[in-house]
């Protein structure tokens, strides 16, 4: 048989180490001999554990699921396997760990999402290496941050001219509640966004699930702006402790 005559195998399976018949991908064990399958080709949280691609979980059955399959993977069943077969469990868990820590929590959950849909990675919300935000400001952010900016400037300036410290702290409250007001109504609209792309997702035409993406990827990376925005406002009141110690 000539190489081009090989029938190549489907992107969506996977061959097993020990009979070599062939395994859907997101298989754990061989449905032909029943031995544990090395991880390869993969990246789909959902799928690995077993759960729909929504974002709103059944945290019980994202529970259950992780611990039968922890159970199933761990490396004291594979203590006396074969070689591939030991490093079959391992690969698996670890990578049900981070399955799981990443779908548990709901922010990092909408950030897999896009990745398997195709968007680039958030940026982080740590600040830079001169303590900023990003220098792109979100839209619905501007006025809370050019205010947050010039109030942030003045307490400086009078912390370093030696004023009060009690009320240096009075003003950085007062600044800090327009941008907790904002982060509350963030809250509101990501899980509104949440349910709509879970109410979508099977049955809305491509554009409209894009539409919800595009919108839950703007409301992460406002978020890691609001983030970012009060990380400030605490290392200022930080330093007016310090000062006042």
């Amino acid at each position: 048989m000539s190489p081009d005559s090989i029938p190549l195998r489907p992107i969506d399976e996977a061959e097993c180490r020990t009979c070599g018949a062939g395994a859907p991908v997101d298989e754990h064990f061989c449905p032909n001999c029943s031995r544990i399958l090395a991880l390869g080709r993969h990246g789909d949280y959902f799928s690995f554990l077993g759960l729909p691609r929504q974002l709103n979980l059944d945290s019980q059955q994202l529970e259950r699921n992780f611990r039968e399959l922890s159970r199933k993977f761990h490396p004291d069943y594979y203590y006396n396997a074969p070689p591939q077969e030991r490093l079959a469990s391992l690969e698996r868990s670890s990578y049900l760990n981070d399955a799981y820590r990443a779908l548990k929590n709901p922010v990092s959950r909408i950030e897999h999402l896009l990745a398997l849909e195709g968007f680039p990675p958030v940026a982080s919300d740590r600040p830079g290496p001169s303590g900023q935000a990003p220098a792109k400001v979100p839209p619905a952010l501007l006025e809370e941050v050019f205010a947050l900016n010039e109030e942030l400037d003045e307490i400086r300036e009078a912390r370093e001219g030696g004023a009060n410290p009690d009320a240096l702290r009075q003003r950085l409250e007062a600044a800090r509640q327009p941008i907790d007001r904002k982060r509350e109504q963030h809250e509101a609209r990501l899980q509104s966004l949440t349910a709509q792309w879970d109410a979508e997702r099977d049955s809305a035409p491509a554009e409209r699930k894009r539409a919800t993406l595009d919108a839950l990827q703007a409301m992460l990376l406002e978020r890691n702006y609001i983030n970012n925005l009060i990380a400030a406002i605490e290392r200022e009141a930080a330093g007016i402790v310090s000062h006042d110690s």
